[in-house]
């Protein structure tokens, strides 16, 4: 079945087309989460949230205003940032090493499949070190502003320019 017709009868809580939808979306979602989050148990359980929030939530989906899976995606990130910035999250990995994304490219996993298929590792490895930080922080793990000139130890009107320079050079290279 085509994803629009599952969509319809998802909304309409039929609990059958919501399963194949899980089935079509949650691996590529899960991806997602876990380059926010940077933990797969932590990871599983937000994406498990998502999933119920889009269950309950189906009715609001709208395709005049797009893409089930643009909904759904900034659900998702909306998800795996408001749990990076819980309390519980930050307690739990104070002690994880999160001042170099270097992991993120060189990791065994495949960046391609971590990161939906968009095919990410060869734009964000013509970046500057500095730009894979800035972009790290503040939109991988959800950072603000703030946090990220505190972590990387610059002004924050530092880290607004070369966030800026750096989105610039990135759409640059993705085009």
């Amino acid at each position: 079945m085509q994803p629009d017709g599952l969509i319809s009868q998802m909304k309409q809580k039929n609990q059958v087309a919501f399963s194949q939808i899980y089935d079509m979306y949650s691996e590529n979602i899960h991806g997602i989460v876990y380059n926010i989050v940077n933990d797969v148990e932590i990871a599983e359980e937000v994406v498990q949230d998502i999933f119920i929030k889009v269950w309950e939530k189906s009715e609001s989906y709208s395709e005049d205003r797009g893409r089930f899976f643009t909904w759904l995606l900034n659900i998702s990130r909306n998800a795996a940032i408001d749990k990076v910035r819980s309390k519980a999250y930050k307690n739990k990995m104070k002690n994880s090493d999160f001042d170099d994304f270097s992991f993120f490219i060189k990791d065994s996993e495949d960046l391609d499949r971590k990161s939906e298929g968009f095919g990410l590792e060869k734009f964000v490895q013509k970046l500057k070190p500095m730009c894979v930080k800035i972009i790290d922080l503040l939109f991988f793990k959800g950072y603000t502003q703030k946090e990220a000139s505190e972590t990387l130890d610059v002004p924050i009107g530092t880290v607004k320019s070369r966030n800026r320079n750096c989105l610039n050079s990135l759409r640059k290279s993705i085009e």
